[in-house]
């Protein structure tokens, strides 16, 4: 579908020449601003000096926890806009009252539990209305965060994300003063955290299989919202699918554990779960979905829940059909094993993940 909005009158200026301003000239957009990664990208983006106009809700957070002022402060340096990007309606007004063009829009939505609706509602609608609002005020490139997951899309946020990233690519084809960076990252360091304080307190690392099922190449939120950011300007990353990783190699979650308990100065202790326990328990949740319809969020979690225990978070090889870890690029400097050893000495307190649990 390829979005046919008119130019707002107050769009002025030509739509490819941001890239040849300096970012205190450049108006950048960014969706999902409040959550896990995009306030991270906000604070790079202000650094780098570009002029942010950072979208929120009027209560952000998790169920809505965090006030307008909570707000204020979290995106300081950033024009906060609060308006909601699943009514375009509303989102468009709220632009037009800055009186002034976007130039670029970051997208960092993400669905907040993964269920079918949700998926839907964020992964596609909110985005394409994010999309659709910036060129109304004179976008001319769409910076989206997908997922690497969503080259082997069996749930229904990849599905949302595929047809956007679509449409998106279509939008650039037809209109060649339009241009994108879709950028798929791979694991966050916080994903993989949720076992630290636990295996502190004595308890065994628990994994699927043998622990060999999957793999990734995590990345911090940091470098993560400096690589979207580098996305901005850099003209080797236009009209490019940019999946990437953390520095270092790729980790199973036996290594991911062992490394742990080295960190931890304790013999390492597992638990084991046969992956066929969750086949079992999502086969009798899709036979119940067919009587119970409500029960199709608890379905896909299931669902959810299987593929990252056994799907690697790295670049799918489309002629072997196997993950690679080489062809998975690495980016930035932050280290899992500096992750872990800060959450063991400083806990998880003010690094949850929220409600987005995953990509």
């Amino acid at each position: 579908m390829t979005v046919t909005t008119e130019i707002d009158p107050i769009v002025k200026t030509n739509p490819l020449s941001f890239r040849s301003k300096n970012p205190n000239e450049i108006n950048v957009l960014v969706v999902g601003s409040t959550g896990y990664i995009g306030k991270f990208v906000v604070k790079e983006l202000v650094k780098r000096g570009f002029n942010v106009i950072a979208v929120a809700r009027e209560r952000s957070g998790i169920r809505g926890k965090n006030s307008k002022e909570d707000t204020l402060a979290e995106l300081n340096g950033a024009n906060v806009c609060f308006s909601d990007v699943t009514h375009l309606d509303s989102l468009q007004k709220s632009l037009e009252n800055l009186r002034f063009p976007i130039d670029v829009v970051v997208s960092c939505l993400a669905s907040r539990t993964g269920g079918v609706k949700d998926s839907w509602k964020i992964d596609y609608e909110a985005t394409r209305n994010s999309l659709v609002a910036g060129r109304k005020f004179g976008a001319s490139h769409f910076v989206l965060m997908s997922a690497i997951c969503v080259q082997k899309p069996l749930l229904e946020f990849q599905r949302a994300k595929l047809k956007f990233e679509a449409e998106l690519m279509k939008e650039a084809k037809e209109d060649d003063r339009f241009t994108y960076s879709i950028v798929r990252p791979t694991a966050f360091f916080k994903s993989l955290g949720g076992q630290v304080e636990l295996v502190k307190d004595g308890k065994p690392y628990v994994m699927f299989g043998d622990g060999n099922l999957c793999a990734c190449k995590p990345i911090s939120e940091q470098d993560l919202a400096s690589f979207i950011a580098d996305c901005v300007l850099k003209e080797d990353k236009i009209n490019q699918v940019l999946p990437i990783g953390g520095p270092g190699k790729a980790l199973t979650p036996l290594e991911q554990g062992e490394m742990l308990f080295r960190l931890l100065g304790k013999e390492p202790k597992f638990i084991k779960v046969p992956i066929q326990i969750m086949d079992f328990a999502i086969g009798v949740l899709d036979f119940l979905v067919k009587i119970f319809p409500s029960m199709e969020d608890a379905a896909e979690f299931g669902k959810i829940g299987r593929y990252y225990a056994a799907e690697s978070m790295l670049i799918l090889d489309p002629e072997t059909g196997e993950y690679s870890a080489e062809q998975t690029p690495s980016y930035g400097k932050d280290t899992l094993e500096e992750f872990f050893a800060r959450v063991l000495r400083e806990g998880m307190a003010g690094q949850e993940l929220g409600e987005q649990m995953f990509l």
